[in-house]
């Protein structure tokens, strides 16, 4: 392994930046820009069972440090992505992926694992429970650990491939959630999912979002993201991915330091397409001023600190 690699699940990665998924599509696109098997991997799209337009527009506001987003988890759907949108990134991308999966209920859940679980170029599961239970009067699976034990509990067994349980921060403890996470086999845990915000038009007195509340991402909640992943990444015995708010090399050390195996990009990709490559190419510069022999060996080093 090289300076910069990271085993995530017991998959090598040839370094621990990885773009997070609704901020990279199906990865093609971005191929366009730059060789994207650059990357340690990426999370694709947000996908469900069903095709999805997503929210009505305007469904995205500009905030300082950020932004908010209410897209809707807009995706063609479980079985085009497999027969459509899969194909077209192996012809530009030869790293496993990671497939982000979503869910409007138990069932859902479980068709959805079983179904990508048996594509060869699928390395990971990132299951995410920030989806409303329509069974459950429309409350997130993940804002509760009951919840959220109950999805993992189900999909467990159909799961082919590591299981990565992506957390809401919209919760009061999620430690609590990860552990439940934890204990009905998840292989790791990811967080943090973006932030609940809203922004008002002056001009016209009303939300500028036409959901009225969206996702609020972006560097300003990066030291909220770092709280909660050394919390978490101190609390379970699986690996941690830390998202939220990272933009350069130093926030990609900083997260591992708090404990992250690996590390997702997120808003940053929307403004610039070339963020990733960015980070990755000054990540040697950033460990040799900060002392940094192997990537590896800093994960969780603030713990004693």
């Amino acid at each position: 392994m090289g300076r910069l690699s990271v085993d995530l699940c017991g998959i090598t990665l040839d370094n621990p930046v990885i773009p997070a998924s609704g901020t990279f599509g199906f990865g093609y696109e971005f191929a366009e820009i730059y060789d994207i098997n650059i990357l340690g991997t990426f999370s694709f799209k947000g996908t469900t069972k069903e095709p999805r337009f997503g929210n009505p527009t305007p469904r995205i506001a500009e905030c300082t440090s950020g932004m908010i987003n209410a897209v809707g988890l807009q995706n063609p759907g479980i079985d085009k992505v497999i027969s459509e949108e899969l194909p077209k990134l192996k012809r530009c991308f030869n790293k496993p992926v990671m497939a982000n999966i979503g869910g409007f209920s138990i069932d859902e859940y479980v068709e959805n694992v079983e179904k990508i679980s048996e594509e060869e170029q699928v390395g990971w599961i990132e299951l995410n429970i920030s989806c409303p239970n329509v069974h459950s009067g429309g409350v997130n699976f993940g804002t509760d650990a009951k919840s959220a034990a109950e999805v993992v509990r189900a999909v467990r067994p159909v799961a082919k491939k590591p299981l990565i349980v992506k957390l809401t921060p919209n919760v009061t403890d999620i430690v609590e959630i990860a552990k439940a996470c934890e204990a009905q086999g998840a292989d790791a845990i990811s967080l943090i999912n973006t932030m609940l915000g809203m922004r008002i038009d002056l001009k016209t007195k009303k939300p500028v979002i036409k959901n009225i509340m969206g996702g609020f991402s972006g560097p300003a909640i990066f030291p909220v993201a770092l709280r909660m992943v050394y919390q978490v990444a101190n609390a379970v015995s699986v690996p941690v991915v830390g998202i939220g708010g990272v933009s350069k090399a130093e926030d990609v050390i900083e997260m591992m330091l708090a404990g992250a195996s690996a590390v997702e990009v997120g808003t940053a990709n929307l403004i610039n397409p070339r963020a990733c490559l960015n980070i990755i190419n000054d990540l040697e510069r950033v460990m040799d001023e900060y002392k940094t022999d192997r990537l590896s060996d800093i994960t969780g080093g603030a713990f004693n600190g």
